[in-house]
């Protein structure tokens, strides 16, 4: 009997996400993933296979690294700040298998507010 294992049902519905979720270059896909220590935002031309902008807690901006709701709001206004440089306006939200709640949602917040679109 196979014990309940997190990453596997994580990976499991990322996978079912990704059959859903692509990015183009007209707009590409935001993927948020975190771990215990650091929090990281990429927007992901799939086409090409090329990350065009991305932003994390491991950033010279940031003084002190964490993973919480804060951080992930930083990251997610600089995300959008950069993805904006680099003209960019819509993506595609890519939670990356997590729930939709906290961390993830306060990203996707701070990046709306930034002014990206999704």
């Amino acid at each position: 009997m196979s014990t309940i294992n997190r990453k596997d049902i994580r990976r499991r519905i990322h996978n079912r996400i990704r059959r859903k979720v692509v990015g183009t270059a007209e707009r590409p896909r935001l993927a948020v993933h975190y771990s215990n220590q650091h929090i990281y935002a990429q927007v992901i031309d799939d086409a090409h296979g090329r990350t065009l902008c991305s932003a994390s807690t491991l950033d010279k901006s940031f003084e002190k690294a964490s993973s919480n709701v804060v951080s992930a709001q930083q990251v997610g206004t600089l995300l959008a700040e950069r993805a904006l440089a680099s003209s960019i306006s819509a993506v595609v939200f890519d939670r990356g298998g997590h729930l939709y709640h906290g961390k993830v949602k306060a990203l996707a917040d701070a990046a709306r507010a930034g002014g990206l679109q999704f």
